[in-house]
């Protein structure tokens, strides 16, 4: 896994319209409520290893023009 420096995070994040960043937020608070619990995935489980598998076949579903167009209206 590449290591990233929070410098590289909020180049991006200063890069980002206002409406995203309540997002990334989001999805912050969520890692640091699970870290904090004790339940994110560790990087060598099977589960994760699963995830990032599956991200690639899922994504070529997931970005079509026809999935778009069904969650158009959420």
């Amino acid at each position: 896994m590449q290591t990233i420096a929070i410098p590289q995070i909020v180049e991006h994040l200063q890069k980002l319209p206002v409406e995203k960043l309540a997002v990334v937020y989001d999805f912050v608070s969520f890692l640091t409520e699970r870290e904090r619990r004790g339940e994110l995935i560790a990087p060598t489980s099977d589960a994760f290893q699963t995830m990032l598998a599956s991200e690639a076949v899922l994504r070529r579903d997931w970005d079509r023009p026809e999935e778009d167009a069904a969650w158009a209206d959420l």
